[in-house]
């Protein structure tokens, strides 16, 4: 049985949380290295993990021939540079969301791939849950029709994650909620619906947040350069369209995560990953509510895992990095027709 040596890049919180139980319940897989900038954080892990290496330039640590897979879990600006270079060396990339900060560095990552023969694949997690799989599968049998019509989003009362940190600071991050949380939701749309491609977007963001005062009456300081709210409208090459929001922070009734499509011959909802499917039988309209057990396997784990089995070579991957380069252009495009005041063409 082989045993797929994996080197981390990043080991913070993302990293400990959902990428590090990933591999350590895959038997065909291994930690062998970890890698941080801040050397004591890759440290750390390394103790729990003896035998593991450690290094704090991520080039010393492509440069080892052992490892087969780069686990990438770093600001989101160094994504792309990372993953092109480890790519370059011949190792396999799995990377934490957004694929990178622009469309150009997302159609740099593809490209190397492509020229490597290695699996790229960036997290796409929501994909995962038991009742995604199930939407999917009914879409795919064709109950609900044709799907023209969609809505998504992820609205946060209060939720800026490391204010005046890399994730509030456009040059490192690319953005706030949009690129933050609007990924997984507007994948999973696109995903259900087939993959369309994007043809045009309009968008708006705000910044009223940002320096507003804390508890105690201070406005908090370090950078805050991107927005706290977006919204927009993306059409697609099919007809279908596509509604958007995302906030970090809203003064809004409750906070939820949420994705409808209306198709021809039925609809659903998934709110807060709880499943409605609305029919239609004989003039008497349905409401029907799938009840699920517990994700055998935690999403982001089951993703990592849907990885390894691409890289051994058992399946087919199901997330590739052209839908990468379609998400950063349609992100992009949205800052870009707010910045304008215009709708953008792709």
């Amino acid at each position: 049985m082989m045993t797929l040596k994996v080197g981390a890049i990043g080991t913070g919180g993302i990293f400990k949380a959902v990428h590090l139980p990933g591999w350590l319940t895959h038997k065909e897989a291994e930690i062998v290295a970890f890698c941080d900038p801040f050397r004591a954080s890759a440290e750390a892990l390394a103790l729990e993990y003896p035998g593991t290496k450690v290094y704090e330039d991520y080039k010393e640590l492509l440069a080892d021939p052992s490892i087969d897979i780069v686990d990438i879990s770093t600001p989101n600006l160094l994504h792309s540079e990372i993953a092109i270079a480890a790519l370059q060396q011949g190792k396999h990339v799995f990377c934490e969301k957004p694929d990178a900060i622009n469309p150009i560095e997302a159609q740099k990552m593809a490209d190397a791939a492509r020229a490597s023969g290695k699996l790229l694949m960036v997290m796409r997690n929501n994909r995962f849950t038991e009742s995604a799989k199930f939407a999917k599968r009914i879409i795919e049998q064709g109950q609900m029709g044709e799907l023209y019509m969609g809505r998504c989003g992820w609205i946060r009362r209060r939720g800026i994650p490391g204010r005046g940190g890399w994730f509030t600071t456009k040059e490192l991050s690319g953005g706030g909620p949009l690129i933050d949380l609007g990924v997984h939701m507007i994948d999973m749309a696109m995903w259900l619906s087939g993959n369309p491609k994007p043809v045009t977007v309009s968008g708006s963001t705000y910044r009223k947040f940002a320096d507003r005062p804390d508890a105690s009456g201070k406005i908090p300081e370090g950078t805050f350069d991107v927005e706290d709210l977006a919204a927009g409208f993306i059409r697609f090459d099919n007809g279908a369209s596509l509604q958007i929001e995302f906030s970090w922070a809203s003064n809004v009734e409750e906070e939820k995560k949420f994705l409808e499509w209306r198709g021809t011959e039925g609809g659903f909802s998934l709110i807060n990953d709880k499943l409605s499917l609305f029919t239609e039988n004989e003039g008497t309209l349905i409401n029907q509510q799938p009840h699920f057990k517990a994700d055998e396997v935690p999403q982001h784990t089951a993703n990592i895992h849907h990885f390894i089995e691409c890289v051994l070579g058992r399946e087919k991957p199901i997330i590739t990095p052209e839908h990468g380069v379609d998400m950063i252009k349609i992100l992009s495009a949205i800052y870009e027709s707010a910045e304008s005041g215009r709708e953008i063409v792709l």
